[in-house]
């Protein structure tokens, strides 16, 4: 399989007036798997469509391989884009569907049929050939879609939001298939989504894109065991991060010039109250099973959610402690940045 790294150096994109990538540095290795993770309007899809030739052109270098491609029509730079409608055609079997770039290129019959055979072996869609779109499943025809990507031996694949249209159930299946896919083919994949979870399962290194800049570029534990700042802490987990003021901190050695902590759900402990750094009381209980959210009221300090075991017996009105090791708190500077 085809494979190549992507570079991308002080990348500058505006619509119109407005600002949409302010200088983006990042360099993606073959092979690496690369997530594009951020809200919505952070620029991950507007930088994915940059990458692939679509929209106005960039300032700055993209380069795929040794190749700088800006300014290059699409088709030229031989990435396969994976959108999040699946662009498939209703007429057509999914054999066709597949095919359908090859067919467009010119290539002999045979060599098509051998290309899609293979794609749909690696996809599992060898039973669905003669199907059509309509036939199929959510999580079917993104996989339709995908192979229509693989048949060209593209050097990336880019996915853009490619779970967003399904349900719960399929995107966890759809995330195992293109785990699966990344291992089988080796190939360099790039994955826009809004979804930390898909981002933090699938990717090697993942880059938290905040308003059209980089808040921090590493791997899934780095980002979440290390954040370089507020911003990323608290995109980061699920609950998110609790912040609160350092000055409520008792007890602790911090750093001078740290304004806040944080610190994650997991790492908080309950004692009896007052034998904790702040005291707490209970507001509401999220039983999920293996896990309980206990979500609590610390005044000054203000809500503040702690997982505990799923056989809690807290109730609400408890009054509770708040134990936290110094080596699990996060200090953060009045600029929003970690202090290490």
């Amino acid at each position: 399989m085809n494979k190549a790294g992507i570079k991308i150096e002080n990348l500058h994109l505006s619509f119109g007036d407005t600002e949409v990538l302010k200088g983006v540095n990042l360099d993606i290795q073959p092979g690496e798997f690369f997530a594009f993770l951020g809200p919505s309007g952070s620029g991950k899809s507007t930088l994915l469509r940059a990458i692939a030739g679509f929209g106005p052109t960039p300032k700055g270098r993209i380069l795929i391989g040794d190749r700088d491609v800006v300014g290059l029509d699409p088709w030229k730079r031989n990435v396969g884009m994976v959108f999040q409608s699946y662009a498939l055609y209703p007429h057509m079997s999914v054999r066709d569907n597949v095919g359908f770039p090859l067919k467009s290129a010119g290539l002999p019959k045979a060599e098509v049929d051998a290309k899609v055979n293979e794609a749909a072996h690696v996809l599992k869609l060898n039973d669905y050939l003669d199907r059509r779109p309509k036939d199929l499943s959510g999580g079917q025809r993104q996989r339709v879609a995908i192979g229509r990507s693989i048949v060209r031996d593209p050097t990336a694949f880019l996915f853009d939001e490619p779970l967003s249209n399904l349900d719960a159930a399929l995107r966890i299946e759809m995330r195992y298939e293109i785990a699966k896919l990344h291992q089988t083919l080796q190939s360099t994949m790039i994955y826009v989504t809004h979804d930390q979870v898909e981002a933090m399962t699938l990717a090697d290194r993942i880059v938290v894109l905040d308003f059209g800049k980089i808040a921090q570029v590493g791997s899934p534990r780095e980002l979440y065991e290390r954040p370089a700042n507020l911003f990323v802490a608290q995109f980061i987990g699920s609950p998110r991060m609790n912040v609160f003021p350092s000055t409520l901190v008792k007890g602790i050695m911090l750093p001078e010039n740290a304004t806040e902590v944080g610190v994650r759900p997991e790492h908080i402990e309950l004692v009896n109250p007052g034998t904790g750094l702040i005291d707490g009381t209970v507001d509401v209980l999220e039983y999920l099973g293996a896990d309980t959210f206990v979500i609590l009221n610390c005044e000054d300090a203000g809500q503040i959610t702690v997982r505990v075991s799923g056989n809690s017996t807290l109730r609400p009105g408890d009054s509770v402690g708040l134990h936290i090791s110094n080596d699990l708190l996060h200090a953060f500077n009045s600029d929003g940045l970690a202090i290490n």
